[in-house]
């Protein structure tokens, strides 16, 4: 079906960062670049961003560093029929028509959905006190406090589910006969929920030892208090296209150093950086697993993720990070209790996806 591809058309030094807001502002799932005679350059996708990120570009990158430059294209004297077919060969949702000059003249969009229904497990860790968040958690588990017009886990459970997940594991402790009074078995969601009771605090990793038959296929853990609109089968499917034993969802963090910073090759100074920004990828507390990890996580024991993690990378098997280009937030704090509110009718709001921001 052709559609107005104006809007989703960039320029190649557009940034990064804007073509995210781009991409999540429109329906399309895709962007197209073009020079200003209006030939096509390339097609950027969230799953080439994602690839860019890893391969050190940033935010404030031209998105050009990113783009598809051979995308699958179709031409002007090619029937329609063509087209469809190529399409359905490629198992594409897009399609740009180029004219002879290879300027675009139109973009076939199929706009039937097919949401995939994922039956791999989906853990979430609920047992934390929440002591930053004092005094809001003394009588309330942090998942349950209210976020907009609902408690944090019933936004994350909402969200997950929306995307094909059904089989949901929560982990409980400190007040978790809140939860489980909330959430019962799932069904008000259609959804399937067991729950994990810790019966001591096991860390965030511990409670998957309490399994009571291990998994068999990949599954997905996620810490109870993020907001995110992560694209959890982007993730599964990236951490099966690279064979990972563990994939972590990482951040861009960007520090910058308030001074002039001297690099020193014995008592000489070689260089001076002028309030250099370092950029690191910061742990986003969301995980794709194979089952195999299970077997070395202690029965009732405390066990972080991080000791799995570098467990595994010590094994040498293969650990790999999945970057989040989504909305994403740790409600650890008060501060970001406060920026949660302020968030929550922006990107959880039920909204037309054409009224999305990126932030």
């Amino acid at each position: 079906m052709p559609c107005d591809w104006s809007h989703i058309t960039l320029p190649p030094e557009t940034t990064i960062r804007e073509t995210l807001l781009n991409l999540d502002q429109n329906s399309m799932q895709i962007v197209l670049v073009a020079d200003p005679d209006g030939r096509l350059l390339g097609t950027v996708t969230d799953g080439d961003l994602r690839r860019a990120l890893l391969r050190g570009a940033t935010l404030d990158s031209r998105v050009e560093q990113a783009m598809n430059r051979q995308p699958c294209t179709g031409r002007q004297d090619e029937s329609p029929l063509v087209w469809r077919q190529r399409m359905q060969q490629k198992s594409l949702r897009h399609l740009p028509i180029l004219d002879r000059q290879g300027r675009l003249l139109d973009l076939i969009h199929d706009r039937e959905e097919r949401r995939q229904q994922w039956s791999n497990p989906v853990v979430l860790m609920l047992g934390g006190l929440g002591m930053r968040l004092r005094p809001l958690t003394r009588k309330v588990p942090k998942p349950m406090l209210m976020v907009g017009d609902k408690p944090i886990l019933e936004t994350i459970l909402e969200h997950v589910a929306e995307q094909g997940f059904n089989r949901f594991y929560f982990c409980i402790n400190y007040l978790g006969e809140m939860i489980q009074n909330h959430f019962g078995d799932g069904s008000r969601w259609g959804v399937q929920i067991e729950y994990i009771e810790e019966k001591q605090r096991l860390g965030t990793a511990g409670a998957l030892g309490l399994l009571e038959k291990p998994f068999e296929e990949d599954f997905l853990v996620m810490n109870g208090d993020l907001l995110t609109k992560v694209d959890l089968g982007a993730l599964l499917s990236f951490h099966r296209e690279h064979a990972h034993q563990a994939t972590v969802c990482v951040r861009e963090h960007q520090q910058q150093v308030p001074y002039g910073v001297m690099e020193m090759g014995g008592t000489r100074i070689t260089q001076l950086v002028e309030k250099p920004v370092y950029r690191y990828f910061v742990n986003a507390g969301i995980y794709a697993l194979s089952p195999e990890t299970l077997r070395l996580i202690p029965n009732n024991k405390s066990y972080d993720m991080p000791q799995l993690l570098n467990e595994l990378i010590t094994r040498q098997q293969a650990v790999g990070g999945f970057p989040l280009t989504e909305y994403w937030l740790d409600i650890g704090r008060l501060p970001d209790f406060k920026q949660a509110q302020a968030d929550f009718d922006l990107h959880f709001s039920r909204i037309d996806p054409e009224e999305k921001a990126y932030a």
